[in-house]
């Protein structure tokens, strides 16, 4: 799919969701394991509450990431979980952040591990 259509899709151009209405979303590829595996599939809540930690799907420079948040003082960045992937990406504000990772297969946020 492309990344047009991944923005229409999560801005809910094709279903019925109102904007701040949870969606799922299916992880692809390995970057965010141990805890996300490839195929895993995630809830994500545009109004969830952002903090240190969390987990969030972020739009920048014209890309979806899908990563964990990790603020630094002023600096909002987004990391990947696997130690392979050293890509870290500072975001350019908070308002990039279109939601936040609150459930997992079958399983809330809450009751999971933090990595950092």
């Amino acid at each position: 799919m492309d990344e047009h259509k991944i923005e229409q899709l999560i801005a809910g151009e094709y279903s019925s969701c109102g904007a701040g209405e949870l969606y799922a979303l299916r992880v692809l590829g390995d970057m965010m394991e141990p805890e996300f595996e490839h195929g895993a599939i995630i809830v994500v809540d545009p109004g969830g509450i952002i903090k240190d930690g969390c987990f969030v799907v972020a739009y920048h420079d014209n890309e979806y990431y899908f990563r964990q948040l990790v603020k630094e003082g002023d600096r909002y960045l987004l990391k990947c979980l696997n130690h392979a992937y050293g890509e870290v990406v500072e975001l350019d504000g908070i308002q990039a952040i279109q939601g936040v990772v609150v459930q997992k297969a079958g399983k809330r946020r809450k009751d999971r591990k933090h990595y950092v």
